[in-house]
C-alpha cells in the first residue's frame, strides 16, 4: 500500500531549531525553567508519526486512529421501536380516558417490513423492530391490558413520540463517528464494526528506545558486587511506556564510557523516533554522558524549577540521516516517574498523534504541613484516602 511505503526520512515532520524553539517559550530560562515552560518547548519540538496503516480491527486495539471515519450510514438506519409494546398513532390515544385499539399485525427486529395500522389500531412490536408506517409512539406492553385482539391503553401513560428511536439518532450518515487520533478501545471496536469497516487506518507505532547508565548499576540476574545497585529505572519506564502502547526497546545498562555510550546513542537513534535516558544529566556527576549527548547532536540541559526533577535534557540526537527526540532523565527513580508523567508522558502521545489524554487530578487536603520552596513545582508521594467527613479527600505524604 501507497501509506505503508512511506519512507521512513519522510514520515515526519521536521522541527524547528531548539534555539528557535526557545525563543517562542514565554519563562525560558534554561537555569531555573518552569514546568510550563518545559512543556510547551517540549510540545513545540517533537515531531508526529507520519506512517499509515490499514489494520483489521482486531489488530487496532489500542491503536491511534489516524483518520477521521465518518458514517456511511445512519445508525439507526430506521426509525424503530425502543421497547416491547404497542406502536400506535399518539393522536389516538385520548388524554382524558382509556383508549381502546385493535392489533392489526406484528412486527420483530430484522424484519425489512412490518404490519400496517389504519387510525383505531396497533401494531404488536419488538425492541429494534422497524416502526411502521404512520406510527409515532410506543407503549410498553406491562402499561397496557390485552383481551384478544383488543388492547386497552391507560389515559395519560405516555407522549406521541415516546419510546421511538429516529433514524440517525445515534449517528447520521457523513458524520464523524470517530475523531482522528483516538487511542481505540473495545467500545470504538464496535462502533466501527456497526458501520461495516472491516480495517481502519492508524498511525504506525512510535518507536522508543532508552537505557539506564552508570557504572554502579547491574542488570537482574548479575552478581551485585560492594557498591553496586540492581537497575530498576528501566524498569518502571518499561511499565509506564507499555501502557503508552509504543514500541519498546530496551538497550539495557550501558556503561560509562564514551565509546559505549557513543554506540547505545546511535544505535537508539537510527532504530527509535525517540530515546530516554536515566542517569548521566545531573551536575557534578562523574560520567560522560553529557559530553557524548552533545556530540551526537543537538542538546540542551535544563535545570528545571521542580522537585524531584530537576536535571534534564532535551534535545535531538542524529545519526545514518536519521534523527531522534531525546530525553535525558535524572537517575534517581523517584524522579525518573515524575519527569516522565509532568513531561515525556504528554510528548510521546504527540508524537504517536494521539489526542491528549490529560492524566486525571484529584484536589486532596494534606494530613501534615507542607513545606515548598517559592517558585518552584514540587510533586509528593501520598497515600489518598477519603476524608474523615467523607466530605473530600486526604492524602499522607509518605
Amino acid at each position: 500500500m501507497a501509506d505503508r511505503a512511506n519512507a521512513q526520512a519522510g514520515e515526519r515532520e521536521l522541527p524547528p531549531s531548539l534555539q528557535a524553539i526557545a525563543s517562542c517559550v514565554n519563562g525560558y530560562d534554561p537555569k531555573s525553567l518552569p514546568v510550563e515552560a518545559a512543556a510547551d518547548f517540549i510540545a513545540r519540538l517533537v515531531p508526529k508519526v507520519q506512517a499509515v496503516e490499514m489494520l483489521a480491527l482486531r489488530s487496532a486495539l489500542g491503536r491511534v486512529l489516524a483518520r477521521d471515519v465518518a458514517s456511511d450510514i445512519d445508525v439507526p438506519a430506521h426509525d424503530n421501536s425502543a421497547m416491547d409494546g404497542y406502536a400506535l398513532r399518539g393522536g389516538d390515544l385520548s388524554p382524558d380516558a382509556d383508549t381502546v385499539l385493535h392489533v392489526a399485525g406484528s412486527g420483530f427486529a430484522g424484519q425489512a417490513d412490518t404490519a400496517s395500522a389504519s387510525p383505531g389500531q396497533c401494531v404488536r412490536i419488538m425492541t429494534g423492530a422497524v416502526m411502521p408506517a404512520g406510527l409515532d409512539t410506543v407503549v410498553p406492553q406491562e402499561f397496557v391490558k390485552v383481551e384478544g385482539d383488543r388492547v386497552t391503553f391507560p389515559a395519560g401513560i405516555v407522549r406521541t413520540g415516546d419510546n421511538r428511536r429516529l433514524a440517525g439518532e445515534d449517528l447520521a450518515k457523513g458524520e464523524v463517528a470517530i475523531a482522528a487520533g483516538r487511542v481505540l478501545r473495545p467500545a470504538d471496536l464496535g462502533m466501527l464494526a456497526s458501520l461495516g469497516r472491516a480495517e481502519v487506518p492508524v498511525f504506525r507505532r512510535l518507536r522508543v528506545a532508552f537505557f539506564s547508565t552508570g557504572d554502579e548499576l547491574r542488570s537482574i540476574g548479575e552478581p551485585l558486587p560492594a557498591g553496586c545497585v540492581y537497575d530498576s529505572n528501566r524498569y518502571t519506564l518499561w511499565g509506564m511506556l507499555a501502557r503508552l502502547g509504543v514500541e519498546i526497546i530496551d538497550l539495557g545498562v550501558v556503561k560509562d564510557e564514551p565509546e559505549a555510550l557513543a554506540a547505545a546513542f546511535s544505535a537508539a537513534a537510527r532504530d527509535a523516533d525517540a530515546v530516554i535516558t536515566s542517569g548521566g544529566v545531573s551536575v557534578g556527576e562523574a560520567d560522560h554522558t553529557k559530553a557524548v549527548m552533545a556530540a551526537l547532536g543537538d542538546v540542551l540541559f535544563w535545570r528545571i524549577a521542580m522537585r524531584p526533577g530537576r536535571p534534564m535534557a532535551i534535545g535531538r540526537i542524529e545519526t545514518q540521516g536519521r534523527s531522534a527526540i531525546l530525553f535525558g532523565l535524572p537517575g534517581n527513580p523517584v524522579a525518573v516517574m515524575v519527569t516522565f508523567y509532568a513531561l515525556v508522558r504528554d510528548a510521546l502521545l504527540a508524537m504517536s498523534g494521539a489526542a491528549p489524554q490529560p492524566v486525571p487530578m484529584l484536589r486532596a487536603a494534606s494530613s501534615l504541613p507542607m513545606r515548598k520552596k517559592p517558585g518552584r513545582t514540587e510533586y509528593q508521594r501520598g497515600i489518598v484516602t477519603r476524608a474523615a467527613d467523607n466530605a473530600g479527600w486526604q492524602v499522607r505524604i509518605t
